[in-house]
């Protein structure tokens, strides 16, 4: 009987923990939705200005008549660099926070000629460069599972300042890009010196074939577009993040649903073994009492 109780109060927990991540399944598919459409909306307009940046940069660079300091630094190089890694805050998202951390590790050993100076957003990768000793230079708290756009813009106008003042050579962002349902893939996007905007926004590179006259001139039109560029681009990264944390968060939990149901459905196995053997034990002894008497 002993054990029969033990197996039952195991069949109790497990039924517990499934009914548990079945319902953070459920909370993390409700939260992917409203995070894909966030994203779904963004992107055609990130696109869009992206590849408008990119043809016209190629364009008024193509005649030698342009040039921005978000294009290319006019400062000095001083060997210094800003990396912002994109974890989450909570876990249970199976390999999620790892994919990253591991990007961003091997983006800092394969820079470590330089100086970098680390920025983070997550209590996960927080906790991670603690544990391995790397000193954080900032850690970000206000964006959540709805990062705003408002807070978004002000991080880029940061690093804007930064750049352009010749404070860093290059800023750039670690954090999981979102493909499709089936394929997320940790990535690192150059943010400033814009290269190629196109080219960050999955375009090909626009090619200069067609001449252009500009109204008003290049620069003030680079002026305008350009920090629009970063700024989009960044919030885009963001809203990639999320897709990607929640929908890692459903595979993992929808896992570890199917593992409760398995263990569960073992345990009641288990448990029916058992009590037949425990009954025939009682019958056995019944028979063998009832014979002694005769």
């Amino acid at each position: 009987m002993a054990k029969t109780r033990e197996i039952k109060r195991r069949i109790r927990a497990v039924g517990n923990i499934k009914r548990i991540t079945k319902t953070m399944q459920m909370i993390a598919t409700a939260r992917f939705q409203a995070a894909f459409r966030r994203a779904s909306a963004a992107q055609p307009y990130t696109r869009k200005i992206a590849e408008l940046v990119g043809e016209l940069a190629a364009t008024a660079s193509a005649g030698g008549t342009i040039s921005h300091p978000l294009l290319k630094s006019d400062k000095p190089a001083t060997g210094r660099k800003l990396l912002l890694v994109i974890a989450s805050n909570r876990g249970l998202c199976g390999g999620y926070n790892a994919n990253i951390l591991r990007v961003a590790t091997a983006f800092l050993r394969d820079n470590k000629e330089a100086q970098i100076d680390l920025e983070i957003v997550g209590k996960k990768a927080q906790a991670y460069f603690k544990f391995i000793g790397r000193p954080v230079a900032k850690s970000y708290t206000q964006f959540g599972d709805n990062p705003r756009y408002e807070d978004v813009v002000q991080l880029a106008d940061q690093y804007m300042q930064l750049f352009t003042a010749g404070g860093y050579d290059s800023i750039d962002v670690i954090s999981m890009g979102f493909i499709s349902m089936a394929k997320q893939t940790p990535k690192a996007v150059r943010l400033l010196p814009l290269e190629n905007p196109a080219a960050v926004a999955g375009e090909k590179a626009p090619a200069a074939s067609v001449q252009y006259d500009f109204s008003p001139e290049p620069t003030e039109l680079l002026n305008e577009l350009l920090p629009i560029t970063v700024k989009t681009q960044l919030f885009q990264c963001f809203n990639e993040a999320v897709v990607g944390e929640q929908i890692a968060r459903m595979v993992a939990m929808k896992a570890a649903t199917d593992s409760a149901g398995k263990m569960g459905k073992e345990l009641t196995r288990r448990y029916n073994r058992a009590r037949q053997s425990a009954i025939t034990t009682e019958l056995s002894e019944i028979i063998a009492g009832a014979a002694a008497l005769e």
